[in-house]
Parts: structure tokens; C-alpha cells; sequence
């Protein structure tokens, strides 16, 4: 039986662009308007996994997601760092001249701001990349163009106007797999935490002073509000190690003392940069 792997967007969104370099072509792909969608299949047993994105180089955190991994009871289970690399996309009828307006998901517009400042589109966010390379395929938009990927291009039998249309070469999005359990170790592991801390002054540096003292380095720390208390926060960090290594363990136990609330997301092998 084949896998079924859930994610957000339209058949050649970028989110499948990943599920493929992690899974591979061999699985069923289950495709979900939104994040939250994504969380909800897995957790309720319709997917085997799900891949969501969680940070961009470029335009940052998808919130989004950040708050929905405090909230639900999946593990991370992996990761995959993908390049991503826009294309202006139209209609196979459509004049380029004529093209008024673009539309895609706001990361992607902001992703290419600067290209669309400089030619003075109209700007519509949409809620995927392929999904507004879809619309105008059905709708036979001829005064639209969409940013999205050259598969999705493909995929719609649409034409690529521009390449490499944002505004960083370097355009990076990571991208969690979550699942009902973590992975076993490799050796070449991360571990991804949540935690709260006592209003006081130098919780975070004692808290952050156990990961110091062993040696173990921090590869990512964010906050987001707790929603519950005003300018209160919950901490997330990634940091190099399985959490089954009795070094991780021993950091994982003192930190638990020292915070109001701690949660373990998972370990996973940790992705290169190609």
C-alpha cells in the first residue's frame, strides 16, 4: 500500500516539489487548501504524513505553522531545505504586453517584490502558487500572469513569460514532514523543542545556558506570543542532536526544570543545502 502524503496547494505547489525530493514519485499525494488542512488530515489518520513549510531565507517564519506544531500532537519526523525558483506564468493565448495583473500566494509575491515594483503589476495574494497558475488556466485569464513554479507550468500546459524572478538568488524554503512519530537516529540528527519560561529577569539565559555548558549548538530560536498572556512567549528551537543521545537527555531534564511548559516536537535527520 502506498504512503499517503498530505500537503498544501495545488498539484505543483512547491510544498509537493518537496514531498517528492523526501518521498520520492511512489506515494499517493493528498492535496489540502491550507496548513491547518494538512495538520488536521494527518492527525485524524487520512495521510501518513504531511509536509509543511515553516521558514523562507528570504521573507522569514509561516507563523502559521509555528503555532499549529504547539497545538497539535504530531511529531516531526524530517525536513527538507528546498531552492526555490520563481517563473512569471500566463495563458498560452495570452498577449505578455496585455498582462495587467499577478497573482499567487503572498510569500511568493513578496519573494519577488522588487521584480513586480519594477513593472507595476497589479498584485492579488492568492492561497497557492499552483492553484493561481490553475485559475488562470480554467478561467482563461488573459490579462493575468501567476508566480509559481516551471512544473507547475508543466502541469497546466501554461507558458513561462520570465524565469528566476525573485529578488534573491539564494531562495530557500524549509520544509517540516510530520507525522505521528519522529525518526530513529542517523547520526546526523536535530531536535525541535518548544518551551515557555517564568516572567523573570534571566530565564532565558538559564534556560538557554544548558544547551551552552554541553556544547550543543542552536540552529534556529523564535518566539511567537502566547495568545493566552499578554507579551508572553513561547520559545522554539532547533538544535543539532537526537533526542535519545544521553547528552540531549540530560539538557532536555535540567531545562525542564527550569521552564513553565516544555514540549519535544522530534528528532529527524537534519537536510543539506543543495
Amino acid at each position: 500500500m502506498k504512503l499517503k502524503i498530505a500537503f498544501q496547494g495545488e498539484r505543483g505547489a512547491y510544498s509537493e516539489e518537496a514531498a517528492i525530493q523526501f518521498f520520492g514519485q511512489e506515494v499517493e499525494f493528498i492535496t489540502c487548501r491550507d496548513i491547518t488542512s494538512v495538520f488536521n488530515l494527518v492527525e485524524a489518520g487520512g495521510a501518513d504524513y504531511g509536509v509543511v513549510p515553516l521558514e523562507n531565507s528570504i521573507e522569514g517564519s509561516i507563523n502559521e505553522t509555528y503555532d499549529l506544531l504547539l497545538s497539535t500532537s504530531l511529531k516531526v519526523s524530517g525536513e527538507v531545505n528546498l531552492k526555490v525558483t520563481h517563473c512569471l506564468i500566463a495563458h498560452p493565448e495570452a498577449d505578455p504586453i496585455k498582462i495587467k495583473k499577478v497573482i499567487s500566494h503572498p510569500q511568493a509575491l513578496a519573494q519577488c517584490r522588487i521584480y513586480l515594483l519594477s513593472k507595476r503589476f497589479e498584485v492579488v495574494p492568492s492561497y497557492d502558487t499552483a492553484g493561481s497558475v490553475r485559475k488562470i488556466f480554467e478561467e482563461k485569464l488573459l490579462d493575468t500572469a501567476a508566480i509559481a513554479s516551471e512544473r507547475a507550468a508543466q502541469i497546466y500546459g501554461m507558458k513561462i513569460l520570465d524565469r528566476q524572478i525573485e529578488d534573491y538568488g539564494r531562495n530557500y524554503t524549509r520544509f517540516l514532514v510530520i507525522g505521528e512519530r519522529d525518526a530513529e537516529p542517523t547520526g546526523e540528527d536535530k531536535t525541535s523543542i518548544i518551551f515557555s519560561l517564568p516572567h523573570i529577569p534571566g530565564s532565558l539565559y538559564r534556560a538557554l545556558e544548558e544547551f551552552a555548558i554541553r556544547e550543543i549548538n542552536l540552529t534556529k530560536i523564535e518566539s511567537r506570543p502566547t495568545k493566552h498572556r499578554p507579551f508572553e512567549y513561547y520559545f522554539y528551537i532547533d538544535f543539532e542532536g537526537h533526542r535519545r543521545n544521553p547528552i540531549i537527555q540530560e539538557a532536555l531534564d535540567s531545562l525542564s526544570k527550569k521552564t513553565l511548559f516544555l514540549k519535544v516536537l522530534g528528532s529527524y535527520p537534519r537536510a543539506k543545502i543543495q
